[in-house]
């Protein structure tokens, strides 16, 4: 069976969470994957996931609700395409945050 693992970024500081989810993807081997657990979209952390790693991995929300979105993340071939939703609103990186991470 395999095990994915979770990492809860609710209590860490703004600023800790996208270093974390970037050391968590650069971690992995193509087909791996990990899950973070947020208290908001990470809209944000998706923009720089496109910018910074374009066509290396495949955001999926497994789960969205107020205070918990799951988000599944995964390291693709270096030949596969990104798969991820279009960012939605404007700002310093668009995620809900206010700037703060």
């Amino acid at each position: 069976m395999l095990t994915t693992t979770v990492y809860d970024l609710r209590p860490l500081q703004p600023a800790q969470r996208h270093a974390l989810a970037f050391q968590a993807f650069d971690a992995l081997g193509a087909g791996e994957s990990f899950e973070l657990l947020n208290d908001h979209e990470p809209r944000g952390l998706l923009l720089q996931f496109i910018e910074q790693r374009p066509d290396r991995f495949d955001w999926q929300a497994t789960q969205a609700a107020d205070g918990a979105w799951h988000i599944r993340i995964a390291r693709l071939a270096a030949d596969a395409r990104v798969r991820a939703p279009a960012a939605a609103e404007p700002g310093c990186c668009g995620c809900s945050c206010g700037g703060r991470g």
